[in-house]
């Protein structure tokens, strides 16, 4: 036994020594420390070393786990980890082996059951000589660099022939530019292809796995019809997937109807069939599911009214409904769902009053209304802690009237707090990162963004573009987590509050387009994270505040403002006797008194360089289809990267 294990370090050591020493990036610790280590690990008793597992009875290794070991450098194709030929599970995920290439003497670890190497630095063809592994039940090379791995058409058909006792199979964001093969192991549970530029039809093969579990086909160029045994009668193939949990197919260009039978699959968690082309109405029985917690149908051309009955034994955390043609009524059956926490009904054409009700939901965190026909006053309510943990709400671009309500806006508890910066960021309804992105759309710092994973420290409240009139109310100033305060394009009155200088995490303040008038409260300098500020066209009047963060905004922050005078601004505003009022210098370093001259230089030159690059890239865009292929790559990024941060 013990000549065996010495046997099978001296096998490893060499890979050891590789991978401690080989990288260009500073070692962790010098050569002879790392070597030291080693030897304290006693040669005889590799087996209980942290990651390797040994046969109980012959003693060799059949399991290497180095997830997440900080390993680093080129992976060498004459590692002699491959004479390891008993090797049954190989995990290198989570590494850095800094472009090395993918070895075709992958194949010599014939008796391997899982090969992990996702997101390693891998780059390159992945090699034909892979689906010889015959013995593979689960396999995962993906990558957060869209161009970083290849697997050329015939090789992606051949991996899919020969690999027919294949469980999961993960080949996220690997450039596979293919058609589905029709050839799949029946022993599939999961399917894992998103932003692998697949193309074509989505052949109904997929839905003959009986055992799938989990699906996710999006950011391809997936076109046609969704399969058949998704729309007509129930089809006995759908019915045997009993066990799919997670079916995503967003962001391709689906198109045809949702047919009701979606809602036999009693174990499905996580619907997304977002981002294409369907169109008809949404099955009545998907708030009957009672196991399904999200339900994506955004960006489609769905219409009709939600005529959707939530049942109270619904689980929705996430009903994202965005984007469609869809009319009529906010379901009163929403107050069903009592577990949601992100709602989105915004850019459709639904023409209600304000749902009050939905402040009822213990967990609502989103809610988004913007865009719609949405009309009438919002009304004082006497119940407390209704919509006590909304974080971002989204009334913009519709006909409310009346005053802005001051009882909504004191029961909005979660924005009374102001969320602590921590090394460990919580995202909202987060639960599913690894199948699902989670997106939504809000105008903050004057332009359209859309949030992938939205953080719990993002707290927004825009009500802009309707009909509010009245004053802006001093309670605001208690909402002191706010990030984002849009009030513009409405009828407001009044004059600014100085409550506001409480607001002190406030990164964009929007009151433009009112008719607020009087001074700008010189209190508000003191909002240092403030970033954009617009007051444009309202009647304020007196002297701008200066210094700190107002020292950075420019005219358009105070245009159709005729009473304003000072900087930006071309009207001078004087002191007491109408002289100007000195300003405290800013003292500089002897270093940075000398360095202005090269400053100026940089900036030239840095702006010489950006105007190229920025035209560069602008052409690039043009050229190659902006809307599609660059939206698509923030959004594979946003999902890998914020997968990758709760993995190690």
């Amino acid at each position: 036994m013990d000549c065996v294990k010495l046997v099978l370090f001296l096998m490893l050591y060499p890979f050891l020594c590789q991978l401690a020493f080989s990288s260009s990036l500073p070692h962790l610790c010098p050569k002879d420390q790392a070597l030291a280590l080693l030897q304290f690990k006693h040669i005889k008793d590799c087996c209980s070393w942290n990651g390797f597992h040994c046969d109980k009875i012959m003693g060799q290794v059949i399991e290497l786990d180095l997830r997440c070991s900080g390993l680093q450098g080129k992976f060498h194709t004459n590692s002699s980890l491959f004479q390891l030929s008993n090797l049954k599970r190989l995990a290198l995920s989570y590494n850095d082996f800094f472009g090395s290439l993918i070895s075709p003497k992958f194949n010599e670890l014939s008796s391997l059951m899982l090969l992990d190497l996702s997101d390693s630095g891998f780059r390159g063809l992945i090699p034909a000589e892979i689906s010889h592994l015959s013995k593979l039940q689960d396999l995962r090379i993906w990558t957060v660099d869209p161009y970083g791995l290849r697997l050329g058409p015939y090789n992606f058909e051949l991996l899919l022939k020969n690999l027919m006792q294949l469980r999961e199979l993960y080949l996220d964001s690997v450039n596979i530019s293919s058609t589905i093969p029709l050839s799949l192991s029946s022993y599939l549970t999961t399917l894992w292809l998103p932003g692998a530029e697949l193309r074509e039809a989505l052949p109904e093969r997929v839905f003959d796995l009986s055992n799938l579990e989990t699906l996710s086909l999006s950011f391809n160029s997936l076109t046609g019809p969704i399969p058949s045994n998704l729309q007509g009668p129930i089809p006995k193939s759908l019915l045997d997937l009993q066990g799919l949990y997670a079916l995503s197919i967003s962001q391709n260009n689906l198109s045809g109807q949702i047919a009701s039978t979606v809602c036999n699959l009693n174990s499905l968690t996580v619907l997304d069939l977002g981002s294409n082309i369907l169109n008809g109405t949404i099955p009545q029985c998907l708030g009957e599911m009672n196991v399904l917690q999200v339900l994506d149908l955004n960006n489609n051309h769905l219409s009709g009214t939600i005529n959707t009955t939530f049942t109270t034994e619904n689980r929705l955390r996430i009903i994202n409904l965005y984007g469609n043609k869809l009319k009529g009524k906010v379901p009163p059956s929403l107050i069903n769902c009592r577990y949601l926490e992100f709602l989105d009904l915004g850019n459709n054409e639904l023409n209600d009053t304000f749902p009050s009700s939905l402040g009822g939901l213990p967990y609502l965190r989103i809610l988004s209304l913007r865009s719609n026909k949405l009309h009438g006053p919002i009304k004082d309510s006497r119940r407390n802690n209704l919509f006590a943990q909304i974080r971002v709400i989204d009334l913009s671009s519709n006909g409310f009237s009346g005053k802005l309500p001051v009882s909504l806006l004191e029961n909005f508890q979660a924005m009374k707090i102001i969320g602590e910066n921590s090394e460990t960021r919580e995202y909202i309804a987060d639960y599913y990162s690894v199948y699902y992105t989670n997106t939504l759309i809000v105008t903050t710092k004057g332009w359209d963004r859309e949030f992938f994973h939205v953080l719990t420290t993002n707290i927004i409240i825009n009500f802009s573009r309707n009909r509010f009139e009245g004053y802006v109310p001093s309670i605001i100033g208690d909402l002191v987590g706010l990030r984002a305060l849009n009030l513009s394009h409405n009828g407001l009155e009044g004059v600014i509050p100085t409550s506001l200088q409480r607001l002190s995490v406030l990164e964009s303040l929007d009151l433009s387009s009112n008719k607020i008038g009087g001074e700008i409260p010189q209190q508000l300098v003191s909002l240092t994270f403030l970033a954009v500020l617009n007051l444009s066209h309202n009647h304020l009047v007196g002297c701008i505040p200066k210094g700190k963060q107002f020292d950075t905004f420019d005219n358009s922050s105070y245009k159709g403002n005729d009473g304003l005078r000072g900087l930006p601004i071309s009207k001078d505003c004087g002191g007491e006797h109408g002289v100007p009022q000195a300003t405290t210098p800013v003292e500089q370093d002897d270093e940075e008194e000398d360095g202005d001259l090269i400053s100026g230089q940089a900036v030239l030159m840095g702006f010489g360089c950006g105007l190229v690059i920025g035209l560069s890239i602008i052409y690039i865009m043009l050229s190659t289809h902006y809307p599609v292929w660059f939206s698509r790559m923030v959004l594979k990024f946003a999902n890998i990267i914020a997968t990758r941060m709760n993995r190690c």
